[in-house]
């Protein structure tokens, strides 16, 4: 059954006037780049929360091995393992932030000045267009834009 449609994307999601097909495409490949980024950027906080996570289990471990009658193993866990730094000099926080300040924060601005300068900051440009080649005018799930409140 069809129902009425409105024409999208809606303004924000639109290109401007005089913007190439190959500059969307390369505004798109960007943010493509910037997503993946931000997943990488995802994996390295799950990399740093369970490692401390495996810190502090140590913690009960070595406990544990006191309690059990194992000073010795306790001591050799508490002086060479807990606590340790995971690469030369750093803890998982440092990399986390080296990782933010040095190359994630100047990837984000690069890609927000890209977009600014080019299409007036408009994002997902790429992708809105993507979206009205892909979807079925007149279906019920392939509208244009979300129902007005």
């Amino acid at each position: 059954m069809a129902i009425p449609d409105v024409p999208g994307p809606d303004s924000n999601h639109q290109r401007p006037d005089g913007v190439s097909d190959l500059t969307v495409e390369a505004l798109g490949k960007l943010s493509e780049a910037l997503e993946v980024a931000e997943h990488a950027r995802g994996y390295l906080y799950g990399f740093h929360r369970l490692t401390g996570k495996a810190d502090l289990n140590l913690s009960e471990a070595e406990e544990l091995f006191r309690k059990a009658g194992h000073p010795g193993i306790a001591d050799r866990l508490a002086t060479e393992i807990i606590g340790r730094n995971v690469i030369e000099g750093r803890w998982t926080f440092q990399i986390v932030e080296d990782y933010d300040d040095n190359y994630f924060s100047a990837f984000k601005s690069f890609e927000q000045e890209a977009r600014d300068s080019l299409v007036g900051g408009k994002r997902h440009l790429f992708e809105a267009e993507m979206k009205e080649e892909r979807r079925t005018k007149g279906r019920p799930h392939h509208e244009a834009l979300p129902p007005e409140a």
